[in-house]
Order: C-alpha cells, then sequence, then structure tokens
C-alpha cells in the first residue's frame, strides 16, 4: 500500500438501537449491553419480536417539518447520521463539484410502502425509493458530485464504503460522505424472517438472544440503524490538520454465484472477497489484528463464515468479534454500521467483545473474542454478507501522520 492508496476517515455519524452516537454505541458495545426488546411490529400488537429498535428518534433540528412528511423515517435515520457525520470532520472543505455521497441500503422506504399500499399520496413514489437518501443528504451537504446508491441487501453499506475508496483513489472526488442505512421493522418483514427460520422469534431474554458463533445461536435480531463516514483524501485531510480516527486501506467484492439465501457451504466468496481485500490494502493475513465478522448468529451463515476466516487466517489464529451481538443486524445498514465500530477499534485500540456468547459452536474454529482485548498495530478487516451472494470487505488500519 501506498500513501495514496489510503483514505483518512475524518468523521463519524450513526443512529441505532445501540447508540445516536459513535460514542454511545462504543460504550454499549465495550459492556456488551445489547439494544433488543420485545417489539409490536403492528399497531394491534399481534406480531411481537426481539427486535432492536432506534427509541425516541426524532429528526427534529435536521428535516424540517415538511422535509419529514416527504421522508421514510429510514431517509430521517440517514440523513441525522450523515449531517452528523458531516459536523465531525469539520464540514466538507473541497468545493461542492469535488464531494461525493455514496449510500447503501437493503430496502428503502420500507415502511412507506406498506403504509402506502392502497392509499398512496402524490409523495409514495419518492418516499420509498432506494436513492432517496443519497439525494436528501448531497442537498443537506452541497454535494454536486458524484451520487450513489448500492442495493446490495446486508452487503450494502460495506459497499457504499468500498466504492466511495474507490471514488477517491480514482479522482473523482476529495472528499466522500458514506454509509448505509434500514428501516425494516415491518410486520411483513418480520413475519417474513420468522417463518424462514432466519430470525429469532421466541426467547426469554431478547437482550441475549443474538448469539454469534454459539452453539445454541438461533438466528439474528432485526434492526435499523444509519451509519455515515466522512472519507477524504489523506493528503487533503493532513493538509487542513484534521482528526483522523483511521485510515480506510482495502476494499475487496465477489459473488458467490450459488443461491439467492443460503451461503456457500464452504465459504468459498467470502474467502475470495477477504483475500482481495488484503491484497488492495497491500496487506497479509498475518498482519491483521482482528476481523469485525458479518456474524449474524443463523446456522448456516455462521459456519460458513468462520470456515472461510479460518481458511485466509488460520484455526483461531485472529481475534475476531460480532458487533451485532449488540446491535441486532440492520440489514443495508449493518456493513456501514460495522465499518464505524472498526474504525472505532482501531482509534481507541480496543476489540469490542462478542456479546452472550456462552459456547462456542465447535463447528467455528474461531478466537471469539468475550472481553475487551488490547488491539496490538495492524490493519483489520470488517465482513458483509448478503443475500444474493454478495460479499464485501473493507481493510482499515490506523491513522497515518
Amino acid at each position: 500500500m501506498t500513501p495514496k492508496d489510503a483514505v483518512a476517515v475524518t468523521g463519524l455519524g450513526v443512529r441505532c438501537g445501540a447508540g445516536s452516537t459513535p460514542g454511545e454505541l462504543w460504550q454499549n458495545l465495550l459492556h456488551g449491553r445489547s439494544s433488543a426488546t420485545m417489539h409490536p411490529f403492528d399497531d394491534e400488537g399481534t406480531v411481537v419480536y426481539p427486535a432492536c429498535p432506534m427509541p425516541e428518534f426524532t429528526p427534529e433540528g435536521y428535516l424540517s417539518a415538511k422535509e419529514v412528511r416527504r421522508t421514510d423515517r429510514t431517509v430521517q435515520m440517514a440523513v441525522c447520521a450523515a449531517m452528523d457525520a458531516v459536523t465531525d470532520a469539520g464540514g466538507l472543505h473541497p468545493p461542492a463539484g469535488r464531494r461525493a455521497v455514496v449510500t447503501g441500503t437493503g430496502y428503502g422506504g420500507l415502511i412507506s410502502q406498506e403504509q402506502g399500499l392502497g392509499r398512496p399520496d402524490v409523495l409514495y413514489p419518492t418516499r420509498l425509493m432506494s436513492n432517496a437518501a443519497a439525494h436528501w443528504i448531497s442537498a443537506k451537504c452541497g454535494v454536486t458530485g458524484p451520487t450513489l446508491t448500492f442495493a446490495m441487501a446486508c452487503a450494502s453499506g460495506t459497499y457504499a464504503v468500498g466504492e466511495a475508496l474507490q471514488l477517491i483513489r480514482a479522482g473523482r472526488a476529495d472528499v466522500v460522505v458514506a454509509g448505509g442505512h434500514d428501516s425494516p421493522l415491518t410486520a411483513t418483514t418480520a413475519l417474513s424472517f420468522g417463518r424462514s427460520g432466519a430470525m429469532v422469534t421466541d426467547c426469554e431474554d431478547p437482550a441475549r438472544a443474538s448469539r454469534p458463533f454459539d452453539a445454541d445461536r438461533q438466528g439474528f435480531l432485526l434492526a435499523e440503524a444509519a451509519a455515515f463516514l466522512v472519507l477524504e483524501r489523506l493528503d487533503h485531510a493532513l493538509l487542513r490538520n484534521a482528526r483522523i480516527y483511521a485510515t480506510l486501506v482495502g476494499y475487496g467484492c465477489t459473488s458467490d454465484a450459488y443461491h439467492i439465501t443460503a451461503p456457500h457451504p464452504d465459504g468459498a466468496g467470502a474467502r475470495a472477497c477477504m483475500e482481495q481485500a488484503l491484497a488492495d490494502a497491500g496487506t497479509t493475513a498475518e498482519a491483521v489484528t482482528h476481523v469485525n465478522a458479518h456474524g449474524t448468529g443463523t446456522l448456516l451463515n455462521d459456519a460458513a463464515e468462520a470456515r472461510a476466516i479460518t481458511a485466509v487466517f488460520g484455526p483461531a489464529a485472529v481475534p475476531v468479534t460480532a458487533s451485532k451481538s449488540v446491535t441486532g443486524h440492520a440489514i443495508g445498514a449493518a456493513g456501514a454500521l460495522e465499518a464505524v465500530i472498526t474504525t472505532l477499534s482501531l482509534h481507541e485500540g480496543l476489540v469490542p467483545p462478542t456479546a452472550h456468547l456462552a459456547r462456542l459452536d465447535p463447528q467455528c474454529e474461531l478466537d471469539v473474542v468475550v472481553q475487551p482485548r488490547k488491539l496490538s498495530a495492524g490493519p483489520a478487516i470488517s465482513n458483509s454478507f448478503g443475500f444474493g451472494g454478495h460479499n464485501a470487505c473493507v481493510v482499515f488500519d490506523a491513522a497515518q501522520r
């Protein structure tokens, strides 16, 4: 890796059940405090499953009352997280045409879509479209450069971050607001995932229900979230003496070409994706200090990812953490949220634990972190693997000065 290939992370913003700021999210991760609760997915309370909603969310101060009426909840969360990231970065300093926005979402305006069935109004099309958040963020942040949206299921947020890296490397932008968002807490979504067996629907303690890599795991918890990073040309960030959380140094993306929902059993696509990201970063598996796993808590995904990690790094050879044990699974936002968490890990020098792990699945030959662990110097990789066989990985390293 050469300095021109690295991109600075200068701003972070989040909205999720586990925190409305990066600091709040980080403390909940360190202490393994899950945001899960028994959540009513319909007004009648007939569909109640464990989930990770964003409590007491309001877009007040970010969007006007008129703008709120024009936007879905997922877009409102995205705008808040993105604008927080921009504020955290000290603003966007290049000319408007040298700025870009890249978003990822699995569903777009799903709540508006369900509410509008049978009674759509004139704003219905623009509330549900997947690129709505990209529009509103670009308008709010004065971005006239590339504005892109990726819809790659659970890998969407990571695709957005990785493609933002490519935009800067290609010289098409100097700074990019990149991230993901989804608010899929609807009755239809919950019933569908619940009937598939992928999502936890019955448990005594929802706060401990998400257990990635545990022998007794039962699935994921549906969550809503938005997470954004400000990515900036490293020389530009250094010139303005910006605070740099970490550097984004590598990106890989592959396809399983196997099944629309099930991962390849031996994790072949995931393995190739990690190897591609490490090669792009100019680093090796031996140098990696930890893996932020996709870690959904489903039987098939955890087993396949564990095989892929073992194939790349060796059995129990690298510390692995699974943030969804605390945050739940926010679909298109998940990868961006975990990119923020991986950035914070490098910035703070700690790997947050995988919460609620009581007994490691013997099929998962991993060194799963269960207590906060001091992080040694070196790069870290964040994994995302989605329906459709879409795989995306990003590699971060410590801030360069």
